[in-house]
């Protein structure tokens, strides 16, 4: 049956197939590369090493793309504005310096030290954003400014030794304890209950404004497909994946902290006005501005976001390294800008989201464990990270001209 657009019924499958099939033959790919990239590199690896699908390594691979996730996703809101932070890093750095500081030295509650580096995250995004959207300096050079300044800044803050041990038990369990086993099936039934929720009010609201809605049985199913898998990974890391006498079971407690601030995150963009606007200004900032658009406005909460969400990336290396560091930070950002055009958001701007930032951060981790498990050298982790993010720009930026109809 076919609909017409402001008829409030449903589109059927083909149609939606077709739609899906066109919109990637004219170069919007979105999350497919990374998705397919994803499975290739899970039955590699698994085939090269049988430790790689092991609970315990699963586990550990979770942790282990926290960081880089959550630094990517960070990166998203600027790259989106085809523009770049370079500092995201060292910013996470300086604000982790602030609250060792405040923990350790000052002996004060260490909540209060949390916030007091998120605002400073907050600050410095603020101070960037100014220069970039209202001075017009391009962001490049005042991330890179930074990047080089508050490596220097961070040893000043920590003095000669450049090291803080982490003595907060609530800081370092974050990436080394796991849920109790109840818990982690309440977070997913909690999941999905939101996401059918949302579901069915999307579809109320495109009804009601007389649009087509995506066939009931498409939201059925990937409902039940995101049930399955989530079921399926918290089974698994509920059992034992210890070899020692004490046991180690549950879900790792940093993962429903990743989870919930990419929902949260998704949330802001997908279906907020701010979202909207960031993605106009992203796509063509002059048509946004003639529209009514606060440009600089946008801009400058954009990177605020940015080193905000820099700060809990931060917080999480942090926990697992169980101490602060002079160097914190400095080493990550280019593979959280990786990670994020790995996973499709393009860097010219105006197209991308967060769980491709996520998809793009789980790609790198894997290539780094899987390469690892099997021994080949550091050096070849590299390389073949760097021929992957060549990889994934050539094909963002050859599909940008094919959606512009270029030749």
């Amino acid at each position: 049956m076919s609909v017409t657009i402001g008829s409030g019924h449903e589109g059927n499958v083909r149609e939606q197939l077709t739609a899906y099939k066109a919109r990637v033959k004219g170069g919007e790919m979105g999350a497919l590369p990374s998705v397919l990239s994803l499975f290739v590199l899970t039955f590699l690896f698994a085939a090269l090493n049988p430790y790689f699908l092991t609970q315990g390594n699963f586990a550990n691979l979770l942790t282990q793309t926290a960081t880089l996730m959550m630094l990517a996703m960070a990166l998203v809101f600027v790259i989106l504005l085809a523009e770049i932070d370079l500092s995201a890093g060292v910013t996470s750095g300086v604000a982790m310096a602030l609250f060792i500081i405040m923990t350790n030295r000052w002996e004060i509650d260490w909540r209060i030290s949390i916030v007091a580096g998120l605002l400073c995250g907050m600050a410095i995004g603020a101070f960037i954003g100014f220069f970039v959207a209202k001075v017009g300096v391009p962001s490049f050079v005042v991330t890179l400014g930074l990047f080089l300044g508050f490596q220097g800044l961070q040893l000043a803050l920590l003095g000669d030794g450049g090291i803080y041990r982490i003595e907060v038990p609530e800081i370092r369990a974050i990436m080394n304890d796991n849920l109790p086993g109840w818990m982690g099936w309440a977070f997913l039934a909690i999941g999905i209950t939101v996401m059918t929720l949302l579901n069915f009010y999307d579809r109320g609201v495109r009804a009601r404004n007389g649009l087509v809605n995506r066939p009931i049985s498409l939201m059925y199913t990937k409902l039940v497909v995101v049930a399955v898998i989530g079921a399926a990974l918290v089974a698994i890391l509920n059992e034992n994946r210890s070899r020692s006498i004490k046991e180690i079971s549950g879900v790792p407690i940093v993962v429903p902290i990743a989870l919930t601030v990419l929902f949260l995150g998704t949330l802001l963009l997908d279906r907020t006005r701010f979202g909207r606007h960031l993605y106009a200004v992203g796509g063509n900032p002059e048509a946004a501005r003639r529209s009514g658009i606060k440009v600089i406005k946008i801009r400058i909460i954009a990177f605020m976001i940015c080193s905000s969400l820099a700060v809990i990336s931060g917080i999480f290396n942090a926990s697992r390294v169980g101490a602060v560091e002079a160097t914190a930070g400095k080493a990550i950002v280019l593979s959280g800008v990786a990670a994020a055009v790995v996973g499709g958001v393009s860097l010219f701007g105006g197209r991308g989201r967060l769980i491709h930032a996520a998809a793009g951060a789980l790609v790198i981790a894997i290539i780094d464990n899987g390469l690892g498990l099997i021994g080949l050298p550091a050096g070849i982790n590299f390389l073949v990270t760097g021929g992957v993010l060549i990889l994934a720009a050539t094909v963002d930026a050859v599909s940008r001209k094919r959606s512009s109809g270029a030749r």
